[in-house]
C-alpha cells in the first residue's frame, strides 16, 4: 500500500507533466461523444477520430443514425475492429435514445449503462466529459499505470482498480486525473516501450525497476 506522500507525489507529477490533458476523442456534443467512446473499444482514439467525421456528417442526430441501414453504418466504420458489432450497437443506441430519452443522452449512470454498447468505462467518460460529473474511467492505460506504480494490485480487475483510485484521490480530481493517467500511459509509460530511464516516478515503479535493472548506477546507500 502506498503512503499518502506517494499518492500526492504521483498526482503532482502527472499535473506537472500533463497539465492540459483532455479527452482526445473529437466530438461536438454528448451524442457524438457516447458514440465515439462506444466505437473506441479495442481501437485507438486516433483511428476513431478518422472514422467519426464521415459518420457524424452522414448521421448527425440520433434520428438519422437510427434510421440508417446497418450496412451503411458498417461501411462508414469498417476501418475499426469489430465494426459489424459496433455498427449494430450504435444504431440500437440511437434507437433507444429516441424511444426512452426523447433523443437526448441520459445524464445518469444507470441510463447510460443501459444503452447498447455502453459499459461502465464509457458511462464514466460521458459523465465526466459531457456532464462534468466526477468519475474515474479505467481504460487500458489507466489500469496499466496504476498497477505499475503500485497504486493497485496486479490481480485487481477493472472495477477494483476504479474503486481504489477513487479512494486514493480526491473526488474533485477524478476526471482530470483520468485524462492525466491516460496521457502518461499513452505518451510516456507505454505498454511495450515505456520511457523508464527518463521517468520521474521510476523509483516507485515495479515494472520500471525490472526494465532498468543494471542500466542505472545504484542509489546512494545501496
Amino acid at each position: 500500500m502506498l503512503r499518502k506522500a506517494d499518492i500526492e507525489r504521483i498526482e503532482s507529477t502527472l499535473e506537472e507533466m500533463f497539465p492540459d490533458a483532455f479527452c482526445e476523442l473529437v466530438h461536438q456534443n454528448p451524442f457524438e461523444l457516447v458514440v465515439a467512446v462506444a466505437l473506441s473499444a479495442q481501437a485507438t482514439d486516433v483511428l476513431v477520430n478518422k472514422v467519426t467525421p464521415g459518420l457524424f456528417a452522414a448521421y448527425p442526430t440520433p434520428n438519422q443514425l437510427a434510421a440508417a441501414p446497418v450496412e451503411e453504418i458498417e461501411e462508414k466504420i469498417k476501418r475499426l475492429g469489430l465494426y459489424r458489432n459496433k455498427a449494430k450497437n450504435i444504431k440500437a443506441l440511437a434507437e433507444q435514445l429516441l424511444v426512452l430519452h426523447d433523443g437526448e443522452v441520459p445524464t445518469d449512470r444507470a441510463g447510460l449503462e443501459a444503452l447498447p454498447g455502453v459499459g461502465r468505462k464509457t458511462a464514466n467518460v460521458v459523465l465526466s466529459v459531457a456532464f462534468d460529473v466526477p468519475a474515474f474511467a479505467v481504460d487500458t492505460h489507466v489500469e496499466r499505470v496504476s498497477k505499475r506504480l503500485g497504486i493497485c494490485r496486479w490481480k485487481d480487475n477493472v472495477t477494483q482498480v476504479e474503486q481504489t483510485l477513487m479512494k486514493q484521490f480526491k473526488r474533485e480530481r477524478w476526471s482530470k486525473l483520468h485524462h492525466q493517467f491516460i496521457f502518461f500511459g499513452r505518451y510516456h509509460c507505454k505498454a511495450q516501450r515505456p520511457n523508464c530511464l527518463e521517468c520521474p516516478l521510476l523509483d516507485m515503479c515495479r515494472e520500471g525497476k525490472k526494465r532498468t535493472k543494471g542500466l542505472l548506477p545504484p542509489l546512494a546507500g545501496e
